[in-house]
């Protein structure tokens, strides 16, 4: 089992380059994320405030994401990907200049926040099309693990590396960094050989966009291993999928400590979610049980994290819900993508996009309001609680579903 854990890595040289871009871009991504939640949270010193800033970043893609779908499959998704990270990356760097100047307001941090999920609209599902190409559909599950894997094991090195760039040098250099670290993967992308591309059936360019985007969410909607995984992902996300929200108030208000703290919580989560990645990876395949498993299993851990104060309990909390999560999100993934046709690709692989960041905006509001009136204890109780209601609903969904098959 073990030995397939690096297949995609090991047999395709096109991946081998987007994994090393990401790597360095991903660092920076999180250096991002833990320094502009720090930032409102030091304007403001409001948990709602902190969820406001997700909320503008993917309000675009929750009124948008399923044209940008429809679109991925007419466009190139690795052209469309170099415009879109080229655009990221001046995005931080004009946040680093405000934040440089001490011109930062939430006005401009929402307004920053807002444009960059513009930009998301044309990424997210590029970027699910590209993955295909980058290594076939046999090793797909492998490589969704694995991107998983660099995405949290960047999580380890990002926020805690923000922690003491914050407490030394401010936040306008993590934004800094996050704008240069965007390089990485413009630069893995012109490099790739078109020839090594799996080939794909194209989209009919013909049809009209919104006929394009109907017949996605028909495909899905009466594909099982669509419908299902994405009706569970649509509760737990908005629920319970909202750690730019709730680890820093954790930190700051539930432990009471500073910058250093939360840079270790949120890399200590990541090194757990760098272990499932690992697991997913290693297993190679997305199965009915891995989801429900392992849905189940970061609901309940949620459950337990609930109620701690120490600050030992809560790493080991947060390491087993680390865990689980990547397992969940990799497989939820893997099932949607592996279960749409290739000239359907975008449109119903990229509603696993839609679904895990257009839900963000309600997700930041569910915990932004929840934490501010009962703590980051009643929010991720509620959570776990919800999760695990959901995780119930689909077992016995699908038990009555092979009972009358």
């Amino acid at each position: 089992m073990a030995n397939h854990t690096f297949d995609s890595l090991r047999l395709h040289r096109n991946y081998r380059l987007y994994f090393g871009g990401q790597a360095i871009s991903q660092i920076g991504t999180w250096l991002q994320g833990a320094a502009q939640s720090w930032l409102v949270l030091e304007l403001t010193h409001s948990a709602v405030d902190v969820g406001l800033v997700s909320f503008w970043q993917f309000v675009p893609f929750t009124l948008f994401g399923l044209l940008g779908g429809a679109l991925s499959d007419r466009l190139d998704p690795r052209r469309t990907l170099i415009a879109s990270q080229t655009a990221m990356g001046f995005l931080a760097a004009a946040l680093a200049g405000f934040a440089w100047f001490h011109l930062s307001s939430l006005a401009i941090v929402y307004a920053i926040a807002a444009a960059r999920g513009v930009v998301m609209i044309f990424n997210s599902p590029s970027l699910q099309r590209l993955m295909i190409r980058l290594v076939g559909r046999e090793e797909l599950a492998n490589a969704i693990s694995l991107n998983s894997g660099v995405n949290n094991a960047t999580r380890i090195i990002g926020p805690g590396l923000a922690g003491l760039v914050i407490a030394a040098a401010g936040v306008s250099v993590c934004f800094a960094l996050n704008a240069v670290s965007y390089a990485a993967v413009v630069l893995a992308l012109v490099v790739m050989r078109s020839g090594e591309f799996s080939s794909v059936t194209q989209a009919d360019t013909r049809m009209s966009m919104l006929r394009s985007v109907r017949e996605g969410l028909a495909y899905a909607r009466k594909t099982p291993s669509v419908l299902i995984p994405l009706i569970m992902l649509t509760v737990i996300s908005i629920t319970g999928i909202n750690f730019s929200v709730l680890l820093p108030v954790l930190a700051a208000q539930t432990l009471h400590s500073g910058p250093e703290v939360f840079g270790l919580i949120s890399s200590i989560f990541g090194l757990g979610a760098v272990l499932g990645a690992l697991i997913a990876a290693a297993l190679n395949r997305a199965t009915w049980g891995m989801l429900l498993l392992s849905a189940g299993g970061y609901s309940l851990f949620q459950v337990l994290l609930a109620p701690q104060r120490a600050l030992w309990l809560v790493l080991l909390s947060l390491v087993a819900v680390g865990i689980c999560y990547t397992v969940y999100t990799s497989v939820t993934n893997a099932m949607v993508q592996l279960a749409a046709p290739d000239a359907l690709q975008g449109r119903v692989a990229g509603l696993y996009s839609y679904v895990f960041l257009g839900t963000s905006p309600l997700g930041a509001l569910f915990a932004g309001y929840l934490t501010e009136a009962g703590g980051t204890g009643l929010t991720f109780a509620a959570a776990g609680v919800i999760g695990l209601f959901v995780s119930a609903l689909a077992l016995v969904g699908l038990r009555r579903r092979t009972a009358t098959a």
